[in-house]
C-alpha cells in the first residue's frame, strides 16, 4: 500500500512556523512526509531537515517522497520525544522552527491489516511501531475489567466505558478476542441503539481510547511538548496539531506554563522564584481548518493548531 496523507493545516503550518532559508527544522511525526516536503521546500539546499516517526513504513516512504529535495536531511526511527538526543548525536545546537502533528496517520488508519480502524476487519494491533511487543491485542484481553473501563472511559471520554468494558470481559471468557471486527461487534452490542442514532461511528471512541494506551500516546506529547521549547533557538517556532480534546489540553496547559512559569504563592507582592518565561504565545485560540479544506479533507475537522516561539536572547 502507498503511503499517501494529505497534510492538514498545510499552509497555516508553513506560515505559523515563519520558514527561514537555510534554517534547521524538525518534523517530529513525519508520516507521509506532507509537511516536511512544505518544508524541505522553503529551507533550500542549505538547510537541514530533520524527520523523525516512530513507525518504519512511514520513514521509508517519507525519504523517498523527499529524495527530490535538494536539503539536507536527517531520518530517525525514534518516537518524537527524543528530539534531544538526536540533536545531540549529530551536534546540531538547536531548531529553529519544529512541528508536531499528532496523533494516527491516514495511513496508518487506512492500512487494514495494522489494525487501527473499525471500518476494516484485522487483527487487533495499533501499534505505529511494529517492533514494539505490546499491542491493542494485550489491551483487550489482558486488561481487567476496571482497568478497561479507566482507559475507554479516560482516553475515548465515553460515557459508556463501563458497558463496553462488561461486554469485552463477558466476551473474552469464551476465548481471546482476536480482531478488530470481533471487537467493533462487542461495542455495537454494548451501547444501546438510542445512543447509536447520531454522532460519531459507535466504535471511534473505544478504538481511540485502545489506540492511546497502546502507543503511550499522552505521556509522549507531555513530555515532548517541553523537550521542542527547550530545543528551540531563539526566534524559532513550534506549531503542534491535535485532533481531540486531551490532545488539546496537554498543549493549551503546558504552553501557559511556559509562558508563566513563576511558582510563587499567588498572594505575594513580588516573585521571588526568579523564574521568568523563555518564549512567547504566537496563537491564543487555536486555528482551525477553513471551509475549503474541511470540504477537501473531513480528517481536519477536529484539528487544532497552537504555535509558541522562543523568545530572543537578551
Amino acid at each position: 500500500m502507498d503511503f499517501k496523507h494529505t497534510p492538514v493545516l498545510f499552509e497555516e503550518c508553513m506560515e505559523g512556523l515563519r520558514i527561514r532559508e537555510g534554517g534547521t527544522y524538525a518534523d517530529g511525526t513525519l508520516g507521509g512526509g506532507g509537511h516536511a516536503a512544505g518544508i524541505a521546500e522553503r529551507i533550500g539546499p542549505k538547510g537541514l531537515l530533520i524527520g523523525i516517526d516512530r513507525d518504519q513504513d512511514a520513514l521509508e516512504a517519507a525519504e523517498k517522497h523527499l529524495a527530490g529535495y535538494p536539503c539536507r536531511k536527517i531520518f530517525a526511527h525514534r518516537t518524537y520525544t527524543q528530539i534531544r538526543e538526536i540533536l545531540e548525536e549529530h551536534q546540531i545546537p538547536g531548531l529553529d522552527g519544529a512541528i508536531l502533528d499528532i496523533g494516527v496517520s491516514s495511513f496508518q488508519l487506512d492500512n487494514a491489516e495494522r489494525g487501527f480502524s473499525y471500518m476494516h476487519d484485522a487483527p487487533l494491533d495499533m501499534r505505529m511501531n511494529r517492533d514494539d511487543s505490546f499491542s491493542a491485542y494485550d489491551v483487550v484481553n489482558g486488561y481487567d475489567k476496571d482497568q478497561l473501563a479507566w482507559v475507554i472511559r479516560t482516553y475515548g471520554e465515553e460515557k459508556w466505558a463501563s458497558r463496553i468494558a462488561d461486554f469485552i470481559v463477558s466476551e473474552r471468557a469464551q476465548g481471546p478476542i482476536k480482531t478488530t471486527g470481533e471487537l467493533t461487534e462487542l461495542i455495537k452490542a454494548a451501547i444501546p441503539a438510542s445512543a447509536r442514532r447520531d454522532g460519531p461511528h459507535p466504535a471511534k471512541r473505544t478504538f481511540q481510547a485502545i489506540r492511546i494506551e497502546v502507543n503511550g500516546e499522552l505521556d509522549q506529547l507531555r513530555e515532548a511538548v517541553d523537550e521542542y521549547c527547550d530545543m528551540l533557538l531563539p526566534g524559532g517556532r513550534l506549531c503542534i496539531i491535535t485532533f481531540h480534546s486531551l490532545e488539546d489540553r496537554i498543549v493549551k496547559e503546558t504552553f501557559a506554563r511556559r509562558l508563566n512559569p513563576c511558582t510563587c504563592p499567588k498572594d505575594l507582592p513580588v516573585c521571588i522564584c526568579g523564574k521568568v518565561t523563555d518564549v512567547r504565545k504566537v496563537t491564543g485560540k487555536p486555528i482551525t481548518a477553513g471551509d475549503k479544506e474541511l470540504e477537501e479533507n473531513p480528517r481536519s475537522r477536529s484539528a487544532k493548531l497552537r504555535i509558541i516561539e522562543k523568545r530572543q536572547s537578551r
